[in-house]
């Protein structure tokens, strides 16, 4: 049976009228007729607690958020997720995520399988690997101890480990070096090794197929530059390992398939930093503190599968995203972490959000006739504030922020965490509030002077807030994200597990390789503006040879 479309939906059509309602009001309004508000608009959960009142929504948006979300059959399809059946359609898949962090005794199957078990063996393999890495037990060809371990991956297979490492580095072994490449720019690799020693480096090589174009590239430049010094190719196996499912490929580029970690189709890319692709997380901050983490992300799991939408937060963050996207036409959110250790969480939440919902296509193969997933960005707090922030609080673009704070300093240093902590507060203050005309010129300011120095306000903005960064917060916060992601995709009708846009570039690329490397010129069947330019660069090659 084909669904509703969305725009002819009772609710979405009730949003669209209140939504004109409210454009009409500012929230210095909201906030003075209900003096409670600031404290009535919060949820909390996990450890997480959310402020949400800054938005420029009633308790009537709430109600159609709620009745949209019904219309929209959220909470069956987020049941169908849990129990593993196939809602990414367009490849037939399950979508377990969730399982990568289910407790032992769990129950979860795929066509028939529990699939928990493989789960934990995973796990239980790299956490071995991981301590003979930490305690020195593994050693590399020539018997001295690992040091220097180097993730080679691109997309899911490195933002998630890059990421989890800066987050949690505060946990790191501080006697490893960990470094991440993922460019194909030799660049990338050549600065990640330029001070390495090879008898001391491990290179993981994550990449499922084991033929992703960036990472073989990578991997193999690593291979050349290890045994430049190791010389025997049985070194290989000593200091390469695999996340991978090819084991003809691993074995055939020398890596021990006993050392060779697996995952499953069920899970996307930018769904499994908490899976095997997690392996040099795990050896950087231990197998205790990355379960620390995976239990952070199962409590928020819970939360959203059983948590009453009205005080569920990856629900409310989900419909706040759909509606400044959809009636409000913004078409970016900024996500501003006051804390550094989360300086590559937005580079992070960019691949799951946008891989994720930049989608033009309904699951029926329909075309939108809405905007589906907004542009994600952002940078660490206070450093934004010198950069971009004049464009969020004066500029002529709508753009909903996500403030992400913590009570505590991992690195507490005199008055630095007060200061930092003022500026979240002030900001989206600032933000929602504004300064008015009347309020400028009592300051005394010139007229001519008053429109610069006037803040329009009613922009609005998420306050997350924790006791400290931990791994357990670390693994509710990406949750909270995933299943936000969730949430938009059920509403706007698209699949949110499937990436076909990746592809095209992808494919022709393949092509245009050999175009660009051969020793005779090549017949060009691009378009102009392609064949011109490969023929300029085959020229500007020449002439630097």
């Amino acid at each position: 049976m084909t669904p509703t479309p969305l725009t002819e939906m009772t609710a979405w059509k009730a949003l669209e009228s209140h939504a004109a309602t409210i454009q009409t009001k500012h929230l210095r309004e909201m906030f003075a007729a209900d003096p409670q508000r600031g404290e009535r608009m919060t949820a909390e959960a996990c450890g997480l607690f959310l402020d949400y009142s800054k938005h420029r929504i009633d308790d009537e948006t709430l109600r159609l958020f709620q009745a949209l979300a019904a219309e929209s059959g959220l909470e069956d399809r987020r049941a169908a997720m849990f129990r593993g059946d196939k809602i990414n359609v367009t490849e037939n898949r399950a979508v377990l995520h969730t399982a990568l962090r289910a407790p032992r005794e769990a129950v979860i199957e795929v066509d028939g399988k529990n699939v928990v078990p493989d789960v934990h063996a995973v796990l239980d393999k790299m956490a071995a690997f991981a301590e003979s890495i930490r305690s020195g037990a593994w050693t590399g060809y020539t018997g001295k101890p690992i040091r220097n371990v180097i993730n080679i991956g691109i997309g899911g297979s490195d933002l998630g480990p890059v990421m989890a490492y800066e987050a949690l580095r505060h946990y790191s072994e501080r006697e490893l070096t960990m470094r991440f490449v993922s460019n194909v720019d030799g660049s990338d690799f050549a600065e990640a090794v330029h001070d390495l020693d090879p008898e001391e480096t491990l290179f993981i090589v994550s990449s499922k197929t084991f033929t992703t174009l960036e990472t073989m590239t990578n991997a193999h430049s690593a291979r050349v530059w290890a045994l430049g010094k190791l010389k025997q190719t049985e070194a290989v196996a000593k200091h390469f390992v695999a996340v991978s499912t090819n084991a003809k490929e691993v074995a055939k580029f020398g890596i021990d398939t006993a050392n060779m970690f697996g995952f499953w189709d069920w899970v996307g890319g930018r769904y499994s930093m908490d899976a095997a692709i997690g392996l040099s997380t795990m050896i950087a901050i231990g197998a205790e503190n990355f379960r620390r983490m995976l239990a952070g992300f199962h409590a928020m799991d819970e939360h959203f599968r059983t948590a009453p939408l009205a005080q569920n937060l990856p629900f409310l963050m989900g419909m706040l995203t759909v509606w400044y996207t959809s009636f409000f036409g913004a078409e970016t959110v900024a996500v501003l972490p006051y804390d550094n250790y989360l300086k590559r969480f937005p580079a992070y939440l960019q691949q799951l959000t946008m891989e994720s919902n930049g989608k033009h296509v309904t699951l029926d193969g329909r075309h939108v006739n809405y905007q589906t997933c907004p542009i994600f960005w952002g940078e660490p707090g206070t450093n934004g504030q010198h950069s971009f922030y004049q464009l969020i609080h004066q500029g002529t673009r709508l753009i909903p922020c996500d403030f992400i704070g913590f009570a505590h300093s991992l690195n507490p240093l005199g008055n630095h965490h007060d200061l930092l902590m003022s500026n979240i507060f002030a900001q989206a203050e600032a933000l929602a509030f504004g300064k008015t005309p009347e309020q400028v010129k009592a300051e005394g300011t010139a007229d001519w002077l008053v429109p610069h120095r006037t803040f329009e306000g009613n922009r609005p903005s998420n306050v997350i807030l924790a006791e400290k960064m931990t791994p357990e917060i670390l693994g509710q916060l990406v949750a909270l994200y995933e299943h936000s992601v969730f949430v938009q995709g059920v509403i706007w009708q698209i699949d949110s597990f499937d990436q076909w846009g990746v592809e095209l570039g992808k494919v022709l690329a393949v092509r245009i390789i050999p175009e660009l490397e051969s020793a005779t010129e090549p017949d060009l069947r691009h378009d102009s503006s392609t064949n011109a330019l490969i023929r300029r660069y085959r020229r500007m090659r020449r002439k630097q040879a």
